[in-house]
């Protein structure tokens, strides 16, 4: 069986060189080429041989975004696991929606990375376990103070309409529950948030992708 050839994209140099001594101690790996912005990315698949691009998010020139879905459009053999910081539920959304096959955090061990990598090359769609949460409507946050929390189905089916402005009359109406309730799980929300007024949880759902 030939090794499967690897494309590593991010724009701090040290990841770059971290995870490609990582793969090369490992039986079956080929780190054909690197690239530190999305367009190097396209011009490299110009050259090699790829199998599987691990694509990071944040780069300048061009993101991994915009990278992964010229890849999936050009070279729609090329597997595109995206390896990153970032957990937000709508970030993870944006890039399935781009064609990433897969979705991985950077606290990833080197095992799992390598595991994820022949599941996504033999056609498999892989995402970290914080990840599968998150699409199954569950999530774990991290609240003001940086404490991780978990969100109920409930609460993010509030969180979302609050976030479109609505009162508790009208969330109520939407969800078939007294308002009443509806204003008992915000008060939940902000507890666990540790957010104390309506703007702040517009802006939270805001920024993790529940607006």
């Amino acid at each position: 069986m030939s090794d499967i050839r690897l494309l590593l994209v991010d724009d701090h140099h040290i990841v770059l060189d971290g995870i490609k001594a990582l793969l090369d101690e490992v039986e079956g790996f080929d780190c054909v080429a690197t690239a530190d912005n999305g367009q190097k990315a396209l011009d490299m698949l110009n050259v090699f041989d790829v199998d599987v691009v691990l694509m990071d998010i944040d780069m300048p020139v061009m993101n991994g975004m915009e990278a992964t879905k010229r890849i999936k459009k050009e070279y729609p053999k090329v597997r595109v696991i995206s390896l990153t910081q970032h957990s937000e539920r709508g970030m993870v959304q944006k890039l399935l929606d781009c064609g990433s096959d897969g979705y991985l955090l950077k606290n990833i061990a080197q095992d799992e990375l390598t595991t994820a990598i022949r599941r996504v090359y033999n056609g498999e769609n892989v995402f970290s376990s914080e990840v599968t949460m998150r699409l199954e409507g569950k999530a774990v946050e991290k609240n003001a103070s940086g404490i991780d929390v978990e969100l109920t189905e409930r609460e993010i089916e509030i969180l979302s309409l609050i976030s479109e402005g609505l009162s508790s009359k009208q969330v109520g109406e939407k969800l078939f529950i007294s308002p009443r309730t509806v204003d008992t799980h915000r008060t939940n929300l902000m507890n666990k948030l540790d957010i104390h007024n309506i703007a702040g949880l517009i802006r939270f759902a805001l920024k993790n992708g529940y607006a």
